[in-house]
């Protein structure tokens, strides 16, 4: 399997070059990438576990999906793509802010991304892909809250950072039920 280029970018997400997944992750070098949170008529936000055999942050529970354009590709067109190769189905996006976060691992790789997230609304059961998705839930976004400040071990190192600003982006910009 070849391995996927990641766009790099600088501060303001112009695209300065392409290069390699793993090497941008080694390298901690500023890449762009996207979150995606598909939420359901009841206020609930679908989750993940990632499947136990992905390189990093085996079994943690994540957002509904998030991963990297590829050159040329829309975040939405990005965003709906890696949905329906992780989860099995695809819905309108409709991309709500960006931000800039790094998060190291143990391993050694480090997320560096200017992260553009995105929102999404199903109220069906994924058809999940089991080579990298092993479980999926809908939680109540409060829950989640309460359980990442509760059992931070659970969550992979970027959404503990990227929850925090959804759930502070849905709080301010729609009543959380």
């Amino acid at each position: 399997m070849i391995e996927e280029n990641v766009i790099l970018v600088n501060e303001t997400d112009e695209p300065i070059g392409l290069m390699p997944k793993m090497e941008a992750h080694e390298k901690a070098l500023l890449h762009r990438a996207f979150s995606v949170f598909v939420m359901n008529a009841k206020g609930e936000t679908m989750l993940q576990q990632r499947a136990k055999d992905k390189y990093h942050s085996p079994l943690l529970w994540t957002n509904t999906c998030c991963s990297h354009q590829r050159e040329g590709e829309s975040n939405i067109d990005a965003g709906k793509r890696r949905l329906m190769e992780e989860m099995g189905f695809t819905t309108e996006l409709k991309e709500l802010f960006s931000f800039i976060y790094k998060a190291p691992f143990d391993n050694g790789l480090t997320e560096h991304e200017f992260d553009h997230v995105m929102v999404g609304h199903f109220e069906n059961k994924p058809n999940i892909n089991p080579e990298e998705v092993a479980d999926w839930k809908w939680m109540h976004p409060m829950d989640i809250k309460t359980d990442i400040s509760e059992n931070p071990e659970n969550y992979t190192a970027w959404f503990k950072i990227i929850f925090e600003r959804f759930f502070n982006y849905i709080t301010e910009n729609t009543p959380v039920q």
